[in-house]
Order: structure tokens, then sequence, then C-alpha cells
């Protein structure tokens, strides 16, 4: 297959704190060319740049604040995510936006966190990492309103229905797909529509250690995602859509070349 980027890797979380050398390499060796870690808060941000520098040219990086921390989201916070961003390994503003699904922060907090975001994003000019559940609405006003300010952006994760996927394509948004759309329980309906998604709006990413591809022949015993799989992602999206895993993995590497400036 060739090269692949796994544009939202969780690598800072604790599962990959004692092998994530190893997890890097087998990833390799199944063509991952390039990952992004996800920043998700301060502390999150920051150990991902750490990351990013550290893997130098194979890994990069977001900072934000995730809906579920917009409670924490300050003056202070905003100037740490300020100051991060001019780090040339740090591609994008995120992982931000709503989730009402679990509400772990004030729905006031997490509309003002994701403006404030926003604003960020425009001043820099970089791309925003959003995260959307069960908040499409709110979600959708405040991205209409605040479009001229937006350069570019993922919709990652996407879970969504048909006419969120083509509120987002209209907005001019790309896509993320996770191994989400493995899932023979949930993911049915993502496996309909993702023949919508235009070649050069798609982009793949693991979301790891979540959403570990239920499709896959030999799971780990630990049920851990890891990049190495998002294979598994390029199979499925083949499988429900007219195109070959080659030309799947060709237009999502270049799209995130030039969404992400890579």
């Amino acid at each position: 297959m060739n090269n692949l980027i796994d544009i939202g890797a969780n690598l800072t979380h604790k599962d990959f704190s004692n092998d994530l050398d190893r997890v890097l390499n087998e990833a390799r060796k199944e063509n991952i060319c390039k990952m992004i870690v996800t920043g998700v808060n301060e502390e999150g941000s920051i150990e991902a740049s750490k990351l990013s520098k550290k893997y130098n040219s194979f890994l990069y990086s977001t900072a934000g604040v995730h809906p579920h921390h917009a409670n924490e989201y300050s003056d202070s916070v905003e100037n740490v995510l300020r100051k991060l961003i001019k780090e040339k390994h740090i591609v994008a503003v995120g992982e931000c936006g709503l989730d009402y699904y679990r509400n772990y922060s004030s729905l006031e907090n997490q509309k003002n966190a994701f403006i404030s975001q926003i604003n960020i994003a425009n001043e820099s000019k970089l791309p925003l990492f959003m995260h959307q559940r069960d908040a499409h609405e709110d979600f959708e006003k405040i991205l209409q309103a605040n479009i001229h300010k937006i350069h570019h952006g993922v919709v990652h994760c996407f879970t969504g229905t048909e006419d969120m996927l083509i509120s987002y394509l209209e907005m001019g948004f790309y896509i993320g797909i996770t191994g989400w759309i493995c899932d023979e329980r949930r993911g049915l309906s993502l496996q309909k529509i993702v023949q919508n998604i235009p070649l050069n709006r798609l982009l793949v990413e693991t979301d790891c250690p979540y959403l570990l591809p239920r499709t896959l022949g030999s799971k780990p015993k630990n049920r851990r995602n890891e990049p190495k799989y998002l294979t598994e992602i390029v199979k499925m999206i083949s499988n429900q859509t007219t195109y070959t895993q080659s030309e799947i993995a060709e237009a999502t590497y270049n799209n995130s070349i030039k969404l992400f400036n890579l």
C-alpha cells in the first residue's frame, strides 16, 4: 500500500507510555510515514509538542482544548496555546469543538472555548482540528457565524448523518474517518454514506488508543488501537466505495500534506 498519514493519534495517552518506540516502528512497517499527535488540553498539547520534537519529521502535533476540558479554559491556557502554535511542528489548532454526549464541561464553556480557538486559528492561519458529538446544531451555528475566519479544517472522527456530512462539505471542511466505520454495530450508517465524501476531502485516522477496528482478523489482547491499524480503515473505505485502496492512500496522503502543510 502507498504511504499513509494518520491525522489523529493520541500518542500521549498512558497506554503508550511503555512501548511507544515499538508502536512507531510497527507503524512504519505498514507504510504509516507521518502522524499527527492530538493535543486535548494544556498539558496534553505540551506533551504532544515534546513528542513531535523528539520524533522530528515523523510526528507532528496539534495544540488545543477538547470540549471535555472546556471548563479548564482560561486566559492562561489560551496564552499557552498561542505560544505553542508558533512552533513549526504544530500543524493545527484543536482538538476543539462541542460534545453534548458527555457534557464533562458546561455548554457555555464549550462554546466559548471553541470560538476562542477559532480566533486563534484565524490569527495563526492554521487549520482547525474539530470534534463534534451530539451537538451538530450549535456546532454548525458557530461555524457558520465564523466561517469568514476559518482558513481550513477537518471534522475529525466523523460519525454523523448524511445531512451533517453535506453541511460540513459545503462549508469546505475535510472529513476524518476512523475505525468507527469498521464497527458492525454502530458504523453501518457511516458505511452507507462514506461514498459521498469526495476523494479530495477525505482523511484517515486511528484516534488510537480508541476505536480499534472490529474487522481486524487478529485483535490484540489488550484491545488497544495503534497507528499500524490505519490500513484496516483504508480497506473498509475501499469496500464501501468505488475507490481502490491505493487511490484512497494516495488521496488521503496528498490531502493531509495540503491541509496541514506538512
